[in-house]
Protein backbone atom coordinates (compact mmCIF):
# COMPACT_ATOMS: atom_id res chain seq x y z
CA UNK A 1 0.00 0.00 0.00
CA UNK A 2 2.82 2.38 0.85
CA UNK A 3 4.55 1.85 -2.47
CA UNK A 4 1.31 2.25 -4.37
CA UNK A 5 0.50 5.41 -2.45
CA UNK A 6 3.92 6.86 -3.15
CA UNK A 7 3.56 6.07 -6.84
CA UNK A 8 0.13 7.69 -6.92
CA UNK A 9 1.46 10.85 -5.32
CA UNK A 10 4.33 10.94 -7.80
CA UNK A 11 1.91 10.61 -10.72
CA UNK A 12 -0.19 13.44 -9.32
CA UNK A 13 2.87 15.63 -8.93
CA UNK A 14 3.98 14.82 -12.49
CA UNK A 15 0.55 15.62 -13.89
CA UNK A 16 0.51 18.88 -11.97
CA UNK A 17 3.94 19.80 -13.30
CA UNK A 18 2.89 19.08 -16.89
CA UNK A 19 -0.22 21.23 -16.39
CA UNK A 20 1.85 24.15 -15.09
CA UNK A 21 4.28 23.85 -18.00
CA UNK A 22 1.40 23.91 -20.50
CA UNK A 23 -0.06 27.00 -18.80
CA UNK A 24 3.35 28.71 -18.88
CA UNK A 25 3.76 27.98 -22.58
CA UNK A 26 0.30 29.35 -23.33
CA UNK A 27 1.06 32.53 -21.37
CA UNK A 28 4.34 33.01 -23.25
CA UNK A 29 2.60 32.57 -26.60
CA UNK A 30 -0.16 35.04 -25.69
CA UNK A 31 2.31 37.63 -24.37
CA UNK A 32 4.53 37.24 -27.45
CA UNK A 33 1.55 37.60 -29.73
CA UNK A 34 0.32 40.71 -27.93
CA UNK A 35 3.79 42.24 -28.04
CA UNK A 36 4.14 41.87 -31.79
CA UNK A 37 0.57 42.45 -32.97
CA UNK A 38 1.28 45.89 -34.44
CA UNK A 39 -1.31 48.48 -35.29
CA UNK A 40 -0.66 50.57 -32.17
CA UNK A 41 -0.81 54.33 -32.88
CA UNK A 42 0.94 55.02 -29.60
CA UNK A 43 3.96 52.88 -30.41
CA UNK A 44 5.47 53.34 -33.88
CA UNK A 45 8.50 51.05 -34.09
CA UNK A 46 11.65 50.91 -36.25
CA UNK A 47 11.68 54.59 -37.19
CA UNK A 48 15.47 54.71 -36.95
CA UNK A 49 15.88 51.57 -39.04
CA UNK A 50 13.70 52.98 -41.82
CA UNK A 51 15.47 56.36 -41.75
CA UNK A 52 18.80 54.57 -41.98
CA UNK A 53 17.64 52.39 -44.89
CA UNK A 54 16.22 55.23 -46.97
CA UNK A 55 18.81 57.82 -45.99
CA UNK A 56 18.84 60.85 -48.26
CA UNK A 57 17.73 59.01 -51.39
CA UNK A 58 15.55 61.28 -53.54
CA UNK A 59 11.82 60.56 -53.58
CA UNK A 60 9.18 61.69 -56.04
CA UNK A 61 5.66 60.55 -55.20
CA UNK A 62 5.95 56.83 -54.43
CA UNK A 63 9.22 56.47 -56.35
CA UNK A 64 12.58 56.33 -54.60
CA UNK A 65 15.92 56.68 -56.36
CA UNK A 66 17.60 58.91 -58.88
CA UNK A 67 15.04 60.41 -61.28
CA UNK A 68 17.22 59.63 -64.29
CA UNK A 69 18.00 56.03 -63.30
CA UNK A 70 17.87 53.86 -66.44
CA UNK A 71 15.71 51.09 -64.92
CA UNK A 72 12.44 51.30 -63.04
CA UNK A 73 11.37 48.44 -60.78
CA UNK A 74 7.67 48.61 -59.91
CA UNK A 75 6.13 46.89 -56.90
CA UNK A 76 2.37 46.33 -56.78
CA UNK A 77 1.51 45.83 -53.13
CA UNK A 78 -1.16 46.11 -50.47
CA UNK A 79 -0.11 47.79 -47.24
CA UNK A 80 -2.25 45.31 -45.31
CA UNK A 81 -0.59 42.28 -46.94
CA UNK A 82 1.57 40.28 -44.47
CA UNK A 83 3.62 38.80 -47.33
CA UNK A 84 4.35 42.34 -48.56
CA UNK A 85 5.52 43.13 -45.03
CA UNK A 86 7.97 40.21 -45.21
CA UNK A 87 9.26 41.49 -48.55
CA UNK A 88 9.66 45.02 -47.16
CA UNK A 89 11.83 43.70 -44.35
CA UNK A 90 13.81 40.90 -46.02
CA UNK A 91 13.98 41.67 -49.76
CA UNK A 92 13.39 45.34 -50.53
CA UNK A 93 16.27 46.65 -48.33
CA UNK A 94 18.81 44.76 -50.44
CA UNK A 95 17.40 46.31 -53.61
CA UNK A 96 17.44 49.80 -52.08
CA UNK A 97 20.95 49.43 -50.69
CA UNK A 98 22.17 47.94 -53.98
CA UNK A 99 20.98 49.12 -57.41
CA UNK A 100 18.79 51.98 -56.13
CA UNK A 101 21.56 53.56 -54.06
CA UNK A 102 24.02 52.97 -56.92
CA UNK A 103 21.77 54.94 -59.27
CA UNK A 104 21.12 51.95 -61.54
CA UNK A 105 17.41 51.76 -60.74
CA UNK A 106 14.56 53.57 -59.12
CA UNK A 107 11.83 51.76 -57.19
CA UNK A 108 8.16 52.62 -57.51
CA UNK A 109 5.31 51.43 -55.28
CA UNK A 110 1.80 51.13 -56.69
CA UNK A 111 -1.26 50.21 -54.71
CA UNK A 112 -2.78 46.83 -55.51
CA UNK A 113 -5.56 46.67 -52.91
CA UNK A 114 -6.78 43.09 -52.56
CA UNK A 115 -6.93 42.47 -48.80
CA UNK A 116 -10.01 44.45 -47.81
CA UNK A 117 -11.66 47.81 -47.14
CA UNK A 118 -8.89 49.14 -44.89
CA UNK A 119 -6.43 48.92 -47.77
CA UNK A 120 -7.91 52.01 -49.46
CA UNK A 121 -7.37 54.53 -46.64
CA UNK A 122 -3.89 53.05 -46.10
CA UNK A 123 -3.00 53.33 -49.78
CA UNK A 124 -4.37 56.86 -50.12
CA UNK A 125 -2.43 57.91 -47.01
CA UNK A 126 0.80 56.60 -48.59
CA UNK A 127 0.08 58.59 -51.75
CA UNK A 128 -0.54 61.71 -49.66
CA UNK A 129 2.79 61.19 -47.88
CA UNK A 130 4.39 60.88 -51.31
CA UNK A 131 3.08 64.34 -52.15
CA UNK A 132 5.47 65.64 -49.48
CA UNK A 133 8.42 63.45 -50.44
CA UNK A 134 7.95 60.95 -47.61
CA UNK A 135 6.07 58.21 -49.41
CA UNK A 136 8.62 55.43 -48.96
CA UNK A 137 9.15 56.31 -45.31
CA UNK A 138 5.41 55.94 -44.82
CA UNK A 139 5.27 52.62 -46.70
CA UNK A 140 8.18 51.05 -44.84
CA UNK A 141 6.95 52.23 -41.43
CA UNK A 142 3.42 51.05 -42.13
CA UNK A 143 4.71 47.56 -42.95
CA UNK A 144 6.88 47.42 -39.84
CA UNK A 145 3.90 48.39 -37.67
CA UNK A 146 1.29 46.46 -39.60
CA UNK A 147 -1.62 44.98 -37.61
CA UNK A 148 -3.84 42.03 -38.36
CA UNK A 149 -5.56 42.51 -41.71
CA UNK A 150 -9.03 44.07 -41.63
CA UNK A 151 -9.01 44.12 -37.82
CA UNK A 152 -9.93 47.81 -37.61
CA UNK A 153 -6.42 49.03 -36.80
CA UNK A 154 -6.18 51.35 -39.84
CA UNK A 155 -7.67 54.29 -37.98
CA UNK A 156 -7.10 58.01 -38.45
CA UNK A 157 -4.97 57.92 -35.32
CA UNK A 158 -2.79 55.06 -36.58
CA UNK A 159 -2.32 56.60 -40.02
CA UNK A 160 -1.42 59.98 -38.54
CA UNK A 161 1.10 58.37 -36.19
CA UNK A 162 2.78 56.64 -39.13
CA UNK A 163 2.79 59.84 -41.17
CA UNK A 164 4.31 61.85 -38.33
CA UNK A 165 7.00 59.24 -37.71
CA UNK A 166 7.68 59.13 -41.46
CA UNK A 167 8.55 62.82 -41.43
CA UNK A 168 5.46 64.25 -43.13
CA UNK A 169 5.75 67.89 -42.15
CA UNK A 170 2.34 69.33 -43.04
CA UNK A 171 -0.12 66.92 -41.44
CA UNK A 172 -3.07 69.24 -42.07
CA UNK A 173 -2.38 69.13 -45.80
CA UNK A 174 -1.69 65.38 -45.65
CA UNK A 175 -5.00 64.73 -43.88
CA UNK A 176 -6.89 66.67 -46.52
CA UNK A 177 -5.13 65.02 -49.45
CA UNK A 178 -5.44 61.44 -48.19
CA UNK A 179 -9.21 61.85 -48.10
CA UNK A 180 -9.39 63.46 -51.53
CA UNK A 181 -11.24 61.72 -54.39
CA UNK A 182 -8.14 62.26 -56.55
CA UNK A 183 -5.86 60.03 -54.48
CA UNK A 184 -8.57 57.44 -53.91
CA UNK A 185 -9.08 57.25 -57.68
CA UNK A 186 -5.33 56.83 -58.18
CA UNK A 187 -5.17 53.95 -55.69
CA UNK A 188 -8.13 52.27 -57.38
CA UNK A 189 -6.66 52.84 -60.85
CA UNK A 190 -3.35 51.11 -60.06
CA UNK A 191 -5.31 48.26 -58.46
CA UNK A 192 -7.33 47.83 -61.64
CA UNK A 193 -4.14 47.96 -63.71
CA UNK A 194 -2.43 45.26 -61.64
CA UNK A 195 -5.35 42.85 -61.52
CA UNK A 196 -6.76 43.60 -64.97
CA UNK A 197 -4.32 44.79 -67.60
CA UNK A 198 -1.27 43.10 -66.06
CA UNK A 199 -3.08 40.04 -64.75
CA UNK A 200 -1.31 39.82 -61.39
CA UNK A 201 -3.00 37.45 -58.99
CA UNK A 202 -1.36 38.37 -55.69
CA UNK A 203 0.84 40.75 -53.76
CA UNK A 204 3.56 41.75 -53.90
CA UNK A 205 3.99 41.51 -57.67
CA UNK A 206 6.76 43.19 -59.63
CA UNK A 207 7.46 44.55 -63.10
CA UNK A 208 10.56 46.12 -64.61
CA UNK A 209 11.38 48.33 -67.56
CA UNK A 210 14.56 49.79 -68.95
CA UNK A 211 16.63 50.11 -72.12
CA UNK A 212 17.30 46.37 -72.16
CA UNK A 213 13.72 45.23 -71.56
CA UNK A 214 10.93 44.63 -74.01
CA UNK A 215 8.72 47.37 -72.65
CA UNK A 216 7.24 46.58 -69.24
CA UNK A 217 8.29 43.06 -68.33
CA UNK A 218 6.28 41.23 -65.67
CA UNK A 219 8.24 39.45 -62.94
CA UNK A 220 5.44 38.18 -60.72
CA UNK A 221 6.68 37.52 -57.19
CA UNK A 222 10.41 36.69 -57.29
CA UNK A 223 11.77 34.44 -54.57
CA UNK A 224 14.68 36.65 -53.55
CA UNK A 225 16.32 40.04 -53.73
CA UNK A 226 18.92 38.44 -55.99
CA UNK A 227 16.24 37.64 -58.56
CA UNK A 228 15.09 41.26 -58.56
CA UNK A 229 18.66 42.49 -58.91
CA UNK A 230 19.20 40.14 -61.85
CA UNK A 231 16.05 41.50 -63.52
CA UNK A 232 17.28 45.06 -62.99
CA UNK A 233 20.66 44.18 -64.47
CA UNK A 234 19.05 42.55 -67.50
CA UNK A 235 16.81 45.57 -68.09
CA UNK A 236 19.67 48.07 -67.82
Amino acid sequence: MGAKGDRGRLLQLAAGTVFLVVIAVVVVIVVSSDGSSGGDPGKVEEVGAVDSLLGNLPQQGLTIGRRGAPVELIEYGDLQCPFCKEFSEAVIPQVIEGPVTAGKAKLTFRNYMIIGPESLPAGAAALAAGEQGRGWNFIELFYRNQGEENSGYVTDSFLESIAGAAGVKDLVRWNAERRSPKLEREAKATTAEAGGKLGFGGTPSFAVRGPGSDGLELLGTPESAGALEEAIEAAG
